[in-house]
């Protein structure tokens, strides 16, 4: 359904003044005050906040790249120095590329919304009488207020305290702001969606289901944002803080994902496999499980290049697919972290690649295991031989799995682990496991990690890792829960281990397999015959043996990523057992900010 974005290919209608074939001036030419006058042209007007989605800042940045590395996802950045290798090693300066580009794209982005919010506010079509028109101009309300507040939570995530720009660019304005304290404005964006969210129209409302900001995805983006702001931040003294009304907006969180529920419930769909399937064959349904998604125009977003299985290509292949590639690896230690009978290890973990000759192969090694939710090679359509960036396959931006477990994390800190915050865990959990293991692997496990509020919370915080492995966002709730660095150490300790078991044969983890043993069946599909345990014996040749967790170390000691990944995560760092994950504002900034803005604190050199 690649309806939205095709609209947004020739958008930023007021941040242009390129002539239209058509004569005369194009509607860029006429004032805000024309432009919002009726609802067609508002449309148009709106659509250029989506626009900033469109391009490397987030398409290949914010949505995936940048978000390493935690205990589900890594890369190796201490190996090079460019901007994404820093950023992963939480070592960029103020002259990374990387970060330039987001906050460039993030402020104009915040612009865009500006205009879109004054012109809307100030519009006599909003106030009009006419009740089809007005929720139709509220629900672009909505949606500009809505991105602005997405935008803020990453500034806040990157840069910690920033500038706080809420008006349109005009003549008069004070263009050179200092820094505002974070926490408030995301009270301030917390507020602007409860304020608006009554007004807006659901996904299947719009015309454009859930490709288009709706009000399902504002409600969500409440609970998110609030849990953000009741969680905990970096301070430039290098102390991981949260403010002492952090209460009130966890209430806040569980008010407003038991206000969707009770509104707009929805069953999960069964099929969890699917929910990112539909994703690569241009599917978007309403009404299910994702509630918000980058609608990539084809020949736009990179999906299935820089995340997802990869598909080896080129000029020589025998395929039409092109090339995919995966900047972000799944540690072992997470593949293991499942149940075994859990169905969305196998959907989020992807031990195969598509090799030049269109055959799924092993992926080498324990540091290849690939995000299986996206690939090129779903596509209905080959997108072409030579073809790379660009696949149009959407990115999902919140799930109504995530509103059940915000609602059970957000009650648990309430009230500890009561019905309420069970039943909405046991939704989630029930789709992952098929329906005759129900009695021990949902009844019985929340019944076990219920004992108290602490136990919840941590059955809370892995339950978000196994539903959203390869989604990108575990940095950020590591982040608000304070469990950046922890998690970071607990991943190489594990990852020591499972080494140290692999050559020795003892401990813990000794019944994991060290080799892998793979093959195609007779229909062509890549099978492994051990994925869960060490295989003891040898089995006929048609297997193929590759080293797995025996690969981490060597006689001459764990590998070098192992030690390095996530060292300054929380260990050589400039405070020890403390992410510094906030960045310095981009020097471009700095210097255009004439004296308002430094990169102070965080010992920034």
């Amino acid at each position: 359904m690649k309806k939205y974005m095709l609209l947004l290919a020739g958008l930023s209608l007021l941040l242009t003044s390129c002539k239209d074939f058509l004569e005369p001036d194009s509607l860029s030419t006429f004032d805000t005050k024309y432009i919002y006058s009726n609802v067609d042209d508002a449309r148009k007007g709106v659509n250029a906040i989506y626009e900033p989605f469109g391009q490397d800042a987030f398409r290949s940045r914010l949505s995936n790249n940048m978000t390493g590395n935690t205990d589900i996802e890594r890369q190796s950045g201490w190996g090079a120095t460019g901007a994404r290798f820093e950023v992963w090693d939480l070592n960029a300066n103020a002259a990374n590329a990387d970060l330039k580009i987001v906050w460039n794209a993030a402020y104009t982005a915040i612009r865009n919304c500006n205009v879109s919010i004054e012109g809307i506010l100030a519009s006599e079509a909003l106030t009009s009488g006419n009740a089809a028109t007005t929720k139709k101009m509220n629900n672009m309300l909505g949606e500009a207020y809505t991105v602005r507040a997405y935008w803020y939570s990453m500034l806040a995530y990157y840069f910690g305290d920033v500038p706080n720009v809420r008006e349109a660019p005009k003549a008069g304005n004070n263009f050179f702001l200092t820094k505002e304290d974070r926490n408030a404005i995301l009270s301030q964006c917390i507020q602007d969606l409860i304020d608006i969210e009554p007004k807006m129209l659901w996904a299947d409302e719009t015309g454009y289901g859930i490709e288009q900001v709706n009000r399902e995805y504002t409600i969500g983006m409440i609970s998110r944002l609030a849990l953000q702001r009741g969680g905990y931040y970096l301070t430039p003294a290098l102390k991981m803080e949260r403010k002492s009304d952090y209460l009130d907006y966890y209430k806040i969180a569980k008010t407003y994902a038991q206000k969707l529920i009770t509104l707009k419930d929805r069953a999960l769909p069964t099929d969890f496999r699917q929910v990112f399937l539909n994703e690569s064959k241009l599917i978007a349904p309403s009404n299910s499980d994702i509630l918000f998604e980058i609608p990539f125009a084809n020949g736009n977003g990179d999906v299935g290049w820089n995340i997802g299985i990869t598909v080896e290509g080129g000029a020589t292949a025998s395929h039409s697919y092109g090339s995919g590639n995966n900047y972000m690896s799944i540690p072992p230690s997470y593949y293991f972290s499942f149940d075994t009978l859990d169905i969305r290890r196998d959907v989020t973990c992807a031990f195969y690649k598509i090799n030049t000759t269109g055959q799924q192969v092993f992926v080498t090694n324990a540091l290849n295991i690939a995000q299986g939710k996206w690939s090129r090679w779903f596509l209905d359509k080959a997108p072409g031989i030579a073809s790379a960036k660009g696949t149009g396959i959407n990115w999902p931006m919140l799930r109504y799995s995530d509103v059940l477990l915000m609602l059970a994390e957000a009650e648990n800190e309430i009230n500890g682990p009561t019905a309420i915050a069970q039943d909405a865990l046991k939704r989630v959990r029930q789709r992952a496991f098929a329906a005759k293991h129900w009695s021990e692997k949902v009844d019985t496990y929340i019944s076990t990690i219920s004992k108290s509020k602490s136990t919840f919370f941590d059955g809370i915080v892995n339950e978000r890792a196994w539903e959203f492995g390869g989604e990108m966002i575990r940095k950020y709730e590591l982040i608000r829960w304070n469990l950046y660095a922890k998690k970071a150490e607990e991943t190489v300790n594990t990852l020591k281990l499972m080494a140290d078991a692999a050559t020795t044969g003892t401990g813990q983890y000794a019944d994991l397999p060290d080799f892998m043993y793979w093959k195609r069946n007779t229909s062509g599909v890549f099978t492994i015959l051990n994925p869960n345990k060490k295989y003891i014996g040898t089995p006929d040749a048609s297997w193929t043996k590759v080293s797995f967790l025996a690969s981490m170390k060597t006689t001459t000691g764990y590998g070098e990523w192992l030690l390095k990944d996530w060292d300054k995560h929380y260990n050589s760092g400039p405070a020890k057992g403390v992410a510094r994950y906030v960045f310095p504002i981009p020097s471009e900034a700095i210097t255009n900010s004439q004296g308002k803005l430094a990169n102070d604190g965080y010992q920034f050199q």
